[in-house]
Formats: structure tokens, sequence, C-alpha cells
């Protein structure tokens, strides 16, 4: 996809990407997807998996399910890019309005700063663990020198931009992928196949507990960035194409991780209690001395292809969120916030699980909501965007539409109403509604099966699907 071209700063921001400019083939789309998804972060959730309190068969029909199914709507999404050659939150705009779009950018540029954010952190703090395992330090110095380190990374490629993260999400996929699976083979002598077996089974609730939060976790982390890639290629490439390649990239890594991670975690509950307090670092406990200088590349660079992702696709929401800078500037904007939040986390914040848990559900619920009306739309529509109007709010597309807006606020205000994050004590007013609904309360057997984030999908899908017509006028037109 990046054919010959030089590598140089990208100037493309909110605009539609020229004919001459576009290239390449579909599964040039498993590199990006697959290097930022192959982080060792992975077999962590493995042990977040097993918290909810199932067994082993259980999270591990809840992995797959769950991660497949919330990359198939990533993959769906992308289709999207590649008919109108534009950015995700930019064609969302046919749905929600030139300027009542805005709403919808400004939540997805909260996510993905606060992914970054979460992943530069976990690669900071793994560095400052592998340093003091070696006995070469571990403490602040450490940790300022790993953020420095990874912050330069991360914002460099979300300034250059398309080519040079193409570039860069090709090596981290391939050195990644070699140290992976040495660490795989290094450490298959603590999986204890009779502890993990042992794991009693949880109640039905927790089993969709644990599988909303893998899809918060992974693909619906990803949606509203999902059609950004798959913009450069030419319109004619093959829709099945992009899905499955979208798909498969982004599934196949976290797929054979979660499961190697319910293995460790499952044998030992001392290292299922670490990787709460330190998800990657805990990891480090059963390497070998040699093995811990890769395995801190193999981490840093899993979790830096993944920020590299999401401060590209940041600096885009944030465009289409009103801001009028260009794009590399948005880029260091969103960079420049990624570091300081990583700072309280690293320096100043508390233990990381709850925190974290708390994030992804909290913000999970509207962009579902948000993912369910988008996913409609894409798959309504039989032809591609007109362009122009995309940027004319007197356009086939509209201005300001209330309904899809009113859509999500409602779909949000009632996921919220179902979702608990107790963990997090800024998240307690949550779970107003498992009480009126008869679901046991905050305190009850429904109150962490998180049915929000389901209900704000599925609310603003179908509503979508049943008011076609607007669609069908935008066609029209």
């Amino acid at each position: 996809m990046t054919g010959s071209r030089r590598l140089e700063v990208e100037t493309n921001g909110l605009d539609v990407i020229d004919d001459a400019e576009r290239r390449g083939r579909p599964r040039q789309l498993f590199w990006p997807w697959f290097g930022a998804n192959v982080s060792v972060l992975g077999l962590s959730y493995g042990s977040f998996t097993l918290g909810f309190g199932i067994s082993f068969g259980q999270a591990l029909v809840a992995g797959v399910v769950g991660i497949l199914f919330s990359f198939l709507l990533c993959g769906f999404i992308a289709i999207a890019g590649k008919r109108g050659s534009a950015p995700t939150m930019l064609l969302s705009r046919a749905a929600f309005g030139v300027r009542g779009n805005r709403l919808p950018s400004a939540i997805s540029w909260l996510l993905t700063v606060g992914w970054e954010t979460v992943l530069a952190a976990l690669a900071t703090l793994a560095t400052a663990t592998v340093f003091e395992r070696l006995g070469w330090g571990g403490g602040t110095p450490t940790k300022v020198v790993a953020l420095v380190v990874v912050a330069a990374l991360t914002v460099a490629a979300g300034v250059l931009g398309f080519d040079a993260i193409m570039k860069l999400q090709t090596w981290i996929t391939w050195i990644t992928g070699v140290l992976t699976v040495v660490y795989v083979i290094l450490v298959a002598g603590d999986v204890h196949w009779e502890a993990v077996s042992a794991l009693p089974s949880g109640s039905a609730q927790q089993w969709v507990g644990a599988l909303v939060f893998l899809m918060t976790g992974f693909g619906l982390g990803w949606v509203n960035a999902a059609a950004d890639y798959s913009r450069y290629l030419p319109r004619s490439s093959s829709s099945r194409g992009v899905v499955g390649w979208t798909t498969f990239g982004a599934s196949v890594a976290p797929v054979v991780l979660l499961v190697f991670g319910l293995l460790l975690a499952g044998s030992s509950p001392d290292l299922n209690k670490a990787i709460a307090a330190d998800p990657i670092g805990a990891l480090t406990t059963l390497l070998p001395l040699w093995f811990l200088v890769p395995f801190a590349i193999v981490a840093v660079l899993g979790l830096v292809g993944g920020a590299v992702l999401d401060i590209y696709s940041s600096g885009l929401a944030l465009l289409s969120a009103g801001l009028r800078i260009p794009r590399p500037a948005a880029a260091l904007v969103d960079g420049v916030l990624m570091i300081l939040g990583t700072i309280y986390i690293v320096f100043i914040g508390g233990e990381f699980l709850g925190q974290f848990q708390g994030f992804l559900v909290t913000l999970g619920v509207p962009v579902a909501a948000w993912c369910g009306v988008m996913l409609a739309d894409v798959l309504l529509r039989r032809g591609d965007y007109a362009e122009r109007e995309l940027f004319d709010p007197a356009g086939r597309y509209g201005d300001v539409r209330l309904g899809p807006i009113a859509l999500v606020l409602v779909a949000t205000a009632l996921g919220w109403g179902l979702v608990t994050n107790t963990s997090a004590d800024w998240l307690k007013w949550q779970g107003y509604l498992l009480e009126p609904l008869g679901l046991g309360g905050r305190e009850g057997a429904w109150a962490f099966a998180n049915l929000g984030v389901l209900l704000a999908l599925a609310l603003g899908f179908l509503v979508t699907l049943l008011t076609r017509h607007r669609v069908r006028t935008q066609e029209a037109a």
C-alpha cells in the first residue's frame, strides 16, 4: 500500500484521498492491524478474563467469540474507508450530519487518546520492571527514560502519518511475532493443566460480563478507527477482502495470546494477582534473565504498535470534532496529552486494573451506540459517498441530524444504567437501572455482566435499520 513513495510527513487530514494516491490490495491491511494487536498485553487479558470467576472453557469461548465478533465489526466499518477514501469519523457525517458529527467525533477522540495513554503507560512500567530484574535500576530515572523513548516513537510515527505507520507496523509485526513465539516456548513449562482444568465454572451472568469486557477491550476499542487505513485502497477493492483481512489481521494474535494467557493465569494464583497491578511486568517473573531484554523489546514494540494507530486516528478524530489545524499538529497535541496522562498513571495513579476496566466500559457504551448506527449505515448503502457533500452542511447529508444524535444519547443513558464499575470510585453512579429493571441492583447477579454495552450496540443498529429511508433518500439525491 505504501508502494515506492518516499517517507515524508503526510499532509492529508480530513481530505478525501485522491485517485492517484489510492493503491494496494486488501491483504496489506493485515500489517497495521496485526502489528497493533500482537502486544503481549493479550496474555494479561487471560488473567483479566478469569477475574470474572469463570472456568477455562468458559473463558476460551468468551474470548474467541468476543474477539472475532468485535473485530468483525471493524471489518464491516472498514468498507466505508474504501468507498469514501476518507477517515472513519469524517464518513460518520453521512449518518449524523456535517456538524452533528462533532459529538461522536469528540467521544472517539477521548477513547483513542485514552487508549494511547494506557499503552504508553504499560510500556513504561514494563521497561522499568525488566531493568529492575536485571539489576540496572528500575526506579524513577528508568521510567523517565522509558517514557521518553516510547513517546518519541509514538509521536514521531503519528506526526509522519500513513506511510511511516505502514512501514513501522510491518517491522513491528515481524519482530514482535517472532519474539512472542520464543516467549511462549520459554514459559510453556509453567502451564499446569491440572490447575487450569480445576477452575470452577461461573454463572451465565459472569460469562456475559467476560464476553463484554473482551469485546470492549479489543474490537470495540478500534471501530472508530476502522476506515482510517482502508481509505487508501482503490475503490474497486473487494469489500469481502477488506472485511476479511481487517478481521483476520486484528484478531489472530489476540486469540492466540489470550488462550496462552488463560493457561498461565489459571496455573498460578500468584501470577494472576500480580498481573492486576502490572499487567506486562508481571509476565517477566517467568523468564530467564537472558531473555529479559528481548522481552522488553517485544513488550514495548507491541504496545507502541497499538499506540501509533491510536495517535494517528485520535488526531483525525480531533480534526473531525472541529479543531482547524494541520493533521501533524493534531497528532502532536494528542502526543502531549498522552505524555501527561502517562506521567499520571506511572508516577501518581493507583492500581491499574480497576481504572482500566472503568475506562473501557464507560466509553465503550457510547462508542458501541455509535458503532451500531455507523454499522447499519454502512450496510444499508449501495454506492460510494458523495465526497464534497461530506463537507457541506447544506448538502444531502445535512447539518445536524437530530435523530441519530438522540439515538446515541438515549442508548448511552440506558447503557450506563446497566453497567457497573465498583473498582473505580468515580464511576459508582453507574448501574442505576439494574434495580428498577429487576436485575438485582448493583450487587446482584447481573451487576457485572455489563449488559449496557450490548444494549447500546443493538439499539443503535436496529433503530438505524428501521429508519433506512434516510440512507435511501441520500443515495437517491
